[in-house]
């Protein structure tokens, strides 16, 4: 069964970007984001997280210390009455990685390398689907790949137009449609 897909970036908008956070107690979810994941599996949209993970290639932290995060942060969300499917990530940096992790990448945003691999492995209609980053890369891979909505998050992560702007999205996830596509800014 085809189905749609909320895709995630994760610094800055699942958690507070501090910029290469890969500890727990440096992790800070946004506020609004256990609700939003949960109005989505309501809706029936699988929920993907789709990062760049250059911390791994500059050699700040492991593939496993990623991993390690990520199943922590997946069953807060379970706790939180949501549910990540599936996390893709990207540890490739062209310039600033270190050994075999110094090259471009077709999964690196904006390449929409990742976003393709989801939507062939978990069936996923990209037209359909909506996905939230924010930087112009998440938006330009989500554009790249087909993704019917792509939302720019602020870079203000605890402003009360973010708060406002995460409640209106979960609001407005069941009535998101394929006929609704493009970029909104938040």
């Amino acid at each position: 069964m085809i189905r749609a897909a909320l895709f995630l970036d994760r610094d800055g908008v699942i958690n507070v970007d501090h910029g290469y956070v890969f500890r727990q107690e440096n992790f800070h979810f946004v506020e609004g984001i256990f609700e939003l994941v949960a109005a989505a599996h309501q809706a029936g949209y699988l929920v993907v997280v789709v990062t760049n993970q250059a911390g791994i290639g500059r050699g700040y932290y492991s593939a496993a210390d990623f991993h390690a995060l990520s199943d922590w942060m997946r069953v807060r969300f379970v706790e939180h009455g949501g549910d990540i499917d599936a996390v893709y990530f990207c540890p490739f940096h062209p310039e600033h990685g270190v050994g075999k992790y110094r090259r471009e990448s077709d999964c690196r945003k904006p390449a929409p390398g990742m976003l393709l691999q989801a939507s062939m492995e978990l069936d996923i209609d990209l037209s359909r689907s909506v996905l939230i980053g924010d930087k112009e890369s998440d938006i330009q891979a989500g554009m790249a790949a087909g993704v019917g909505l792509n939302l720019l998050y602020s870079q203000e992560p605890y402003s009360k137009k973010n708060v406002e702007a995460l409640a209106s999205l979960c609001d407005a996830i069941p009535r998101l449609s394929s006929s609704r596509r493009g970029v909104v800014r938040t």
